[in-house]
């Protein structure tokens, strides 16, 4: 299904020379912020947070604001007519009507496509669920770029929630593209990454292992990226507090870490990195987060200005079957068609990329 707008829903809809343009793109507009301040003068962007987020939502407003432009939207959907029963197809629809530009966040997997399907302006997915979080990715890659100088012959350690940390799937699909980057992914059993991960990094060739200590690795890595466990992905209480203090970056274990190590993590914190590792220069988690806002000014002005358009939909809506995930977008939005990729003789639903049984 073709789309009439050039749409931002994964990361790897884009050829890696994409990226590489729109990451070049952030670290002028860093170096220059003073050349791009009326770049979007008379633009709308809108926001569709149905979820909450404090740095996603403020990096983008910020951006905007940075270009000149303007913003509507919501941070609750409890205040807009979503509350009343309103569908997410009606929602996009009408607010993607006002705007030039739709950024949107929401719990449920594949919500992004599908409120592009729909939309008459360019959308932006800024995480859907437990599924992907691309901008989240393009700030990591922002930040590995001018922090790092590079961005392949990386080893790189994931560690936390690797199974619901939809940045560590982004991150794990792109940095996979990039020569010579080694993967360490350190979890719980119970967190460990999903299998469609470990999958996609054996087809791109990239090593990697799995590993349960933090402790035993710190010392192989050059990026260690941290990530929280989060309460609001699991079932029961009972699971969150069984699982949340298994992994803590402490100055003792940075100890052990490479001078030039980069720490970073796509915020909020809990307690998974000691308050006292903030003052090593080694902990570049806030500068991540500054270096998000410049590399989203990037993306809305390549979007803004972009004439291409790709398919949304590769798959085969003639299938007899269903999405039995529940955490699908397909699950609450029934007029969406149920399109099926088969790679490698497997099916998956093509807006969350879980298997169909």
């Amino acid at each position: 299904m073709e789309s009439r707008y050039p749409h931002f829903i994964d990361l790897n809809d884009y050829p890696v020379q994409w990226w590489n343009k729109v990451i070049r793109l952030g670290a002028e507009i860093y170096k220059h912020p003073q050349r791009y301040v009326q770049a979007c003068a008379g633009k709308i962007m809108a926001t569709l947070f149905y979820e909450p987020s404090t740095r996603t939502q403020m990096s983008f407003q910020s951006a905007m604001i940075r270009l000149g432009g303007s913003i509507i939207g919501f941070d609750n959907p409890m205040s807009s007519s979503v509350s009343k029963g309103e569908n997410l197809k009606d929602t996009t629809k009408v607010v993607s009507s006002y705007s030039d530009i739709l950024i949107i966040r929401h719990p449920k997997a594949g919500s992004a496509k599908a409120a592009a399907l729909t939309a008459d302006c360019p959308v932006v997915n800024a995480g859907d669920g437990g599924h992907l979080h691309p901008t989240q990715t393009l700030t990591d890659l922002l930040t590995l770029h001018m922090e790092k100088k590079r961005l392949d012959n990386l080893t790189i350690g994931l560690c936390g929630d690797l199974l619901y940390g939809r940045t560590v799937h982004s991150l794990c699909k792109a940095l996979s593209c990039y020569p010579g980057n080694r993967f360490i992914l350190i979890s719980t059993p119970e967190l460990r990454v999903p299998d469609y991960i470990t999958k996609m990094l054996a087809a791109s060739g990239c090593e990697y292992r799995e590993e349960s200590s933090l402790d035993a690795v710190i010392g192989e890595l050059d990026v260690l990226y941290m990530t929280r466990i989060q309460r609001e992905r699991f079932a029961s209480e009972e699971e969150y507090l069984a699982q949340k203090d298994t992994y803590r970056l402490t100055p003792e274990k940075m100890q052990h870490a490479k001078e030039d190590l980069a720490v970073l993590h796509p915020l909020p914190r809990v307690d998974e990195i000691e308050v006292a590792v903030d003052d090593d220069e080694r902990a570049l988690y806030f500068k991540q987060a500054q270096y998000g806002m410049y590399i989203r000014m990037a993306l809305i002005l390549t979007l803004l200005e972009s004439k291409t358009v790709r398919p949304l939909l590769h798959g085969s809506t003639e299938t007899e079957h269903r999405c039995s995930n529940p955490k699908c977008i397909t699950a609450t939005e029934d007029y969406l068609p149920h399109s099926m990729l088969e790679p490698d003789g497997n099916t998956l639903c093509e807006f969350c990329e879980e298997p169909v049984l």
